[in-house]
């Protein structure tokens, strides 16, 4: 049986959400493959929502590794925040312990859902993983904020989401696997005539500060895209436990060949909305 890792920090409904779509995805058959552990970046008591996560893992009966962050050397993280050095011996330390406690897990994957903290070099050499990023392959770096300003200043017709392969450099890792969907058309069009009448007057700044992500096309970009993030994930997982890819020297593989870029996940994504709907 193929057997994934999943680390998370466990600080919202978001965290929550990610695990109870995978459990679910497993238990129904759709996805099939074992949890073989999870590891959590935060212990009972370091806040409410990583307690919800923490015991909901445990009613599943899932294999917990639970390792604060929060209390892990914090002068050496405090330190950190003002000395790049520090933060990398920090980092460094804070992912050793993290291997001793998980020893050597019996996993093929690992996905980092929810996971707060940027991995060393060491981690990222240990094993094999992949983190969600909310923007196509081709898309803008930053938050899922940033990724739709840009998007909306750069006047695309297109965004998507991707899971990376994770390396030292933030979000930087190759792209494995991704989903687009189109942001003009039915629903979208309305919203763009506005911002461009609203851009004769005023700055894309000047909107970002004033109305946020409470601004209509940013929202409906983002809806979009959130709706889209657990199928990817839930997908890219299908997708590797079923055989249909995988990684072999960090290279993606796809029937028995390398691919040049990431695989593409389009149809399966949009047939998971369907049926939702």
């Amino acid at each position: 049986m193929y057997r994934i890792g999943w680390f998370s920090t466990g600080r919202g409904q978001g965290s929550l959400n990610l695990l109870n779509a995978i459990m679910a995805a497993m238990k129904n058959g759709g996805v099939k493959a074992d949890m073989g552990f999870i590891f959590c970046s935060r212990e009972p008591g370091d806040a409410e929502g990583s307690d919800r996560y923490i015991k909901q893992v445990r009613e599943y009966g899932l294999p917990l590794v639970c390792f604060s962050s929060k209390r892990f050397k914090p002068d050496l993280r405090r330190q950190g925040s003002r000395d790049p050095a520090a933060m990398a011996q920090w980092r460094l330390e804070y992912d050793r312990e993290v291997m001793q406690r998980l020893g050597r897990p019996d996993v093929h994957i690992t996905v980092l859902a929810g996971y707060m903290l940027v991995l060393g070099p060491e981690m990222c050499a240990a094993c094999d993983m992949i983190n969600l990023h909310p923007a196509a392959p081709s898309g803008p770096a930053g938050t899922w904020q940033e990724v739709i300003w840009e998007l909306i200043r750069q006047r695309a017709v297109e965004s998507g989401n991707m899971m990376h392969l994770v390396i030292e450099e933030l979000d930087k890792g190759p792209p494995i696997t991704y989903g687009t969907f189109a942001i003009r058309g039915a629903g979208f069009d309305p919203l763009w005539r506005d911002m461009e009448g609203r851009l004769q007057q005023t700055t894309l700044q000047e909107i970002a500060r004033e109305e946020g992500e409470l601004n209509p096309l940013f929202a409906k970009i983002r809806q979009e895209g959130a709706r889209r993030e657990l199928p990817l994930v839930i997908q890219t997982v299908k997708a590797f436990a079923d055989g249909k890819i995988y990684l072999k020297d960090r290279h993606i593989i796809a029937g028995g060949k390398p691919l040049a870029g990431p695989y593409c996940l389009n149809n399966d994504i949009e047939r998971e909305l369907a049926q939702q709907a």
